[in-house]
């Protein structure tokens, strides 16, 4: 009887033309609370993997492969964990904004490229110059969200070149 109405209605009609991120911003609607314990984890598991790559960095032979894994699984939980804040489809397209989309693609290009430096190329030099450019390229996406500060880090390079 339901469904006879929701047809009647209308309702079923506009239920299939949603799009895919309509689907998923419905499929995400948390409360509050649950959006800042699902934050509070997420960036915790996050800063607790880059803590624990940067201890096993000095063990024989594995140490800098175990530290590229935790180090790039907990940038993807630390960029995920935002996701719990906004939601995934505004951080998307945060991500994609004019002003940040320059800094997503080279750190999401930089997570990649680590994790094939290491563990396809077998180059850590070159894995542990891709974990550098991951905490530069992170470290300038996260800034675009506190605002005029790049324009004064730009300004305070600038003093000191010339």
């Amino acid at each position: 009887m339901d469904k006879l109405k929701s047809v009647l209605s209308g309702e079923e009609a506009r239920r299939d033309d949603r799009t895919v991120l309509e689907t998923v911003n419905e499929a995400s609607s948390l409360s509050w609370p649950t959006r800042i314990k699902g934050f509070i984890v997420c960036f915790v598991i996050g800063a607790a993997c880059t803590i624990l790559g940067v201890c096993v960095l000095f063990l024989p032979r594995i140490g800098i492969t175990l530290f590229i894994v935790f180090y790039t699984f907990g940038n993807l939980c630390a960029l995920g964990s935002t996701m719990f804040l906004m939601g995934p489809v505004k951080q998307l397209k945060k991500m994609c904004d004019r002003t940040r989309a320059l800094a997503t693609t080279i750190m999401i290009t930089c997570l990649v490229l680590t994790l094939c430096a290491a563990f396809w190329w077998k180059n850590f030099g070159l894995a542990l110059l891709f974990c550098i450019l991951q905490v530069l390229s992170f470290t300038w996406y996260s800034l675009s969200y506190i605002p005029c500060v790049r324009e004064a880090i730009w300004k305070l390079v600038a003093l000191f070149i010339k």
